[in-house]
């Protein structure tokens, strides 16, 4: 896969903590560009916020059409059927960002993947294979794609992980959110579980509790 483009966002110079974004099926890096003055961050925290692009490609549920996706959903049943070899090559492509704000002086631990939708599983592959230690892994109204192929690296066994979902969901149902959290619980993580009276989006509530668990984990 190409190189990612993307838009970058610092609250302030030199920064010391990233958190890197992946935006859902159809939409672009501009999506979640508004929450950043939401997230209720301190004055003083300088976070850079990179926010990418997914490549446009043919998505078969919508009849074959070319949008951004980071991979192809071949039919939405209830564990979703998705172009496992298109995740992972996303996924890799999100790695060389953090790649970069490794080279760039930001400390693995301090950065986090967060991801919304598709997005999120990306960020699930990334977070818990990434070969460092990384901050944290946000998935917002997601479900683990690659639950059954994934290969956790050492370093992160014990990466903290919040998972939020809208409990009127239409495209994503929250009882996927909630088979992440079995998941995980099996595989020895301790995921924290939030779920808001919403459809397939994000709200404000959600974006602050998202600013205190950047707080918490790389501020």
């Amino acid at each position: 896969m190409q190189e990612l483009e993307y838009i970058e966002l610092e609250t302030k110079s030199n920064p010391t903590a990233s958190v890197i974004w992946l935006h859902g099926l159809g939409a672009s890096g501009h999506d979640f560009e508004p929450v950043v003055p939401e997230l209720g961050l301190p004055e003083d925290a300088a976070v850079r916020f990179i926010f990418p692009h997914a490549p446009n490609m043919p998505v078969t549920i919508n009849g074959g059409m070319t949008m951004p996706a980071w991979y192809d959903i071949k039919a939405m049943d209830i564990d979703r059927v998705v172009d496992t070899d298109q995740l992972v090559a996303s996924s890799d492509a999100v790695a060389k960002l953090v790649d970069r704000e490794i080279e760039r002086g930001v400390s693995s631990e301090n950065i986090i993947i967060a991801g919304f939708s598709q997005g999120g599983a990306v960020a699930y592959e990334l977070g818990l294979s990434y070969p460092k230690r990384l901050g944290g892994i946000l998935a917002l109204s997601t479900y683990f794609a690659t639950a059954k192929t994934v290969e956790v690296s050492d370093a992160n066994r014990n990466i903290p992980i919040s998972i939020y979902h809208g409990t009127q969901d239409p495209m994503v149902p929250e009882s996927l959110g909630r088979l992440s959290v079995e998941t995980l619980e099996k595989m020895g993580f301790e995921p924290s579980y939030k779920t808001f009276p919403m459809e397939h989006s994000v709200c404000l509530e959600e974006i602050q509790d998202i600013g205190r668990f950047i707080r918490q984990h790389v501020l």
